[in-house]
């Protein structure tokens, strides 16, 4: 029962991940359910949903479909939209249901692909896993598939990779292109926020890349050996939570929970204090300090934050849900994953 959450809701999951990853880049979207999953993304995980266009459709898997297994329908089904929506590729986004009955997503693609005449990739999540996990295979998968050309390096361009609104809490891109402007970086790309699929097949252009969240590592290695282009980690200064500190945080033990990249970045803010990280989600051992931890569910934070004793936490404001008996200060960190709490 380590797992279970009884003070805050259900963390976005892999498909969500996936999804957020595909949103912008112009492919028809097919998430391979009954209609919950995409009701999910939609409704919760997606806020973009209410402000840019999208061709993302659900399965509408029926029961019979689930039981027997008729990948015919679903090519059926996708071949009739892309003949009614234009769309650069396709892409089959897994979820519990395909899961359970061992989907066969590689001949899924492979009949897609010769019936619908575009290209198509299938992303294997099974959403029992978190976003991150959902947003790697996804990065991963798109860039081996159409960033495979070698460009000439533009001088001061930069691209961003896991800028989605899962991490940032941001739907468009300006500010995060705003924070990270400077004389050496004159154009900046995001992946997949507010750019679309020919960013990524002009990826090595790029003079080099950001990481700004463990999922998008995989693929700044990638891009790193396919065409040399360096890579750095790290997460724009987006958003100001330490000046709500509002005194002095010299001798405090600090704890702040996000994702791993945002967290690191707000613990640069102090100094002359203690300050650990931990996150619900990936947590890179090389980009992590002593006594930085993996949430593997509430108990394990609540049995942290009292083992340690901190006297400040910057968290999601659902946190605040589980810490009853926490008698230091708490300010709001929003993590949109948790909470869907936007920072725009």
């Amino acid at each position: 029962m380590k797992k279970l959450l009884k003070h805050i809701s259900p963390l976005a999951p892999d498909d969500s991940g996936a999804c957020s990853v595909l949103y912008e880049l112009g492919g028809i979207v097919v998430i391979c359910d009954a209609g919950g999953c995409a009701g999910n993304v939609c409704g919760f995980d997606e806020p973009r949903w209410h402000t840019k266009r999208s061709a993302l459709f659900s399965a509408g898997l029926r029961d019979m479909d689930a039981i027997l297994g008729r990948d015919d329908r679903l090519v059926e089904k996708l071949v009739k939209v892309c003949g009614q929506v234009e769309g650069e590729f396709a892409a089959i986004i897994g979820t519990p249901v395909p899961a359970v009955i061992a989907t066969d997503f590689k001949a899924l693609g492979r009949m897609t692909e010769k019936r619908a005449g575009l290209p198509c990739i299938t992303i294997e999540t099974d959403g029992t896993k978190l976003y991150d996990h959902g947003e790697e295979m996804t990065y991963l998968r798109v860039f081996k598939r159409f960033a495979v050309d070698k460009y000439e390096v533009k001088k001061g361009r930069l691209g961003v990779i896991g800028a989605t609104p899962l991490n940032t809490g941001l739907c468009r891109a300006d500010k995060l292109k705003e924070k990270l402007g400077s004389d050496r970086w004159t154009d900046i790309v995001c992946f997949g926020l507010d750019s679309g699929l020919d960013d990524i097949r002009r990826a090595s252009e790029c003079e080099m890349i950001l990481v700004i969240s463990p999922s998008g590592i995989k693929t700044a290695e990638y891009l790193n050996e396919a065409f040399g282009t360096p890579y750095e980690v790290g997460f724009p200064r987006l958003y100001e939570p330490a000046e709500k500190a509002s005194e002095s945080m010299n001798g405090k033990r600090v704890l702040v929970v996000h994702q791993q990249f945002a967290a690191n970045e707000l613990r640069t803010h102090f100094t002359g204090c203690e300050v650990d990280c931990a996150t619900w989600f990936k947590l890179d051992k090389r980009y992590a300090q002593q006594n930085d931890f993996f949430i593997d569910g509430e108990e394990t934070l609540t049995e942290m934050i009292a083992e340690r004793g901190y006297d400040v936490i910057f968290a999601d404001p659902d946190i605040r849900r589980m810490l009853g008996g926490f008698g230091g200060k708490f300010i709001d960190f929003p993590h949109y994953a948790i909470s869907a709490a936007m920072n725009e």
